[in-house]
């Protein structure tokens, strides 16, 4: 009988569009896991939403729990050069819209060899917490989507 009850709502949960952890929460919305801040860490970055071109990175920024649209957070964004070099044109940052979308592109940032290629992001909103998060860029791809979800402070 138990599991007939588990089973139904787990049912329930995927018609709502949300899923459900091991645990039994429901993890739609749960908060994007932090990085370690990487070299060339500056929040100063120019605003702009294109360095170079290779590579389109498109996303949402989403308050934690209902989901709800985090707009005008600020996204910074730096990534490697050739040589795995961090340069001042390596950087840029861009304001979420409305919807809390964004989109940014660059070269595909290099690899060191011992990390994947990736491009570092810092995520800024004065009523949430500060995100430093990492994009891995897919082997050959040349576009990639990224959702990100905030903390609210209180």
């Amino acid at each position: 009988m138990l599991r007939v009850l588990v089973l139904l709502a787990i049912a329930a949960a995927i018609g709502a569009g949300t899923t459900v952890t091991a645990s039994g929460g429901s993890a739609a919305c749960q908060p994007t896991a932090g990085d370690v801040p990487g070299p060339f860490q500056r929040i100063d970055a120019p605003r702009r939403a294109k360095i170079g071109p290779g590579h389109v990175l498109s996303g949402r920024v989403l308050r934690a729990g209902d989901c709800a649209p985090v707009s005008r957070a600020l996204v910074v964004f730096w990534q490697a050069g050739p040589g795995y070099v961090y340069r001042p044109r390596g950087r840029g940052s861009v304001l979420t819209d409305r919807s809390g979308r964004f989109r940014i592109e660059g070269p595909v940032p290099a690899s060191s060899g011992l990390r994947p290629p990736h491009i570092h992001m810092a995520v800024i909103h004065p009523d949430y917490e500060e995100l430093l998060t990492r994009y891995v860029v897919r082997r050959g791809a040349t576009s990639g989507r990224m959702r990100i979800v905030l903390t609210p402070l209180l």
